[in-house]
């Protein structure tokens, strides 16, 4: 299986900029490790829409997968109290 490329909506890039470094390093960390394994250990199928999200500590990012392509489309990064709105 290849390598899936992450691709970051200008909306998820802004808001990953807003974040302080210790918030957005480890959503980094993770959003290149999808592209390894786009489904990795804890990841979800999101209920009512498309896509999944995993977790990292109070930040859910949800993404769809086109395994076709081989791409992972990053749709949201949030708090997991207002990401799913």
């Amino acid at each position: 299986m290849g390598r899936y490329k992450v691709v970051i909506t200008a909306t998820v890039r802004k808001y990953l900029d807003k974040l302080s470094d210790k918030i957005a390093a480890p959503l980094l960390t993770a959003l290149q490790s999808l592209s390894e394994n786009p489904r990795p250990h804890g990841y979800k199928k999101l209920k009512g829409r498309s896509g999944f999200r995993i977790r990292k500590g109070d930040y859910r990012i949800i993404y769809e997968i086109e395994d076709d392509n081989l791409i992972v489309d990053v749709i949201a990064i949030g708090n997991r109290r207002d990401v799913y709105e």
